[in-house]
């Protein structure tokens, strides 16, 4: 675990609307199938799962998750590939800073994540910030099975 300045940045998102759990995984399905299409799908790729609602307090059929890749600051949505069933949106990622926590790309290894990151965040001294936690995908990760969630925090 470390803390990361993470940079703004331009993204690419399908929004999907619902319970958190396998219709997450189909909209990052979507997202890389568009991202193939549109030859953005690389070594140097990287894609994001940012869940935008607190299912403890969000009811489940009003939970929404963006399966995300970060785009490169000279993108020109007008020159690629208009999806033609579902949207593919335009947005920006908040910077800040992030702890970042390395887990295995499971959904075990991510769900103990979830379930143990708030207590290491205070241990460490730091609050949460009000950003979105971020599920960060690379491939040289993807690789070894690991993925990242990284936690915005404030450094008061």
């Amino acid at each position: 675990m470390y803390v990361e300045h993470l940079a703004s940045a331009t993204i690419a998102y399908v929004r999907q609307v619902g319970p958190y759990g396998p219709s997450n995984g189909e909209a990052m399905e979507k997202l890389k199938q568009w991202a193939s299409r549109n030859h953005l799908l690389d070594e140097q790729a990287t894609l994001l799962g940012i869940p935008q609602d607190d299912p403890s307090s969000t009811r489940p059929q009003h939970c929404r998750y963006d399966a995300c890749i970060v785009l490169d600051q000279d993108f020109k949505f007008e020159h690629f590939e208009k999806e033609h069933g579902p949207a593919v949106h335009i947005g920006t990622l908040a910077g800040g800073q992030y702890l970042i926590f390395t887990v295995p790309h499971t959904a075990e290894g991510i769900q103990n994540a979830w379930n143990d990151m708030i207590s290491h965040v205070h241990a460490r001294g730091f609050q949460l910030d009000l950003k979105p936690i971020i599920e960060r995908y690379r491939p040289h990760l993807l690789a070894q099975h690991l993925c990242e969630l990284c936690i915005p925090i404030t450094m008061d």
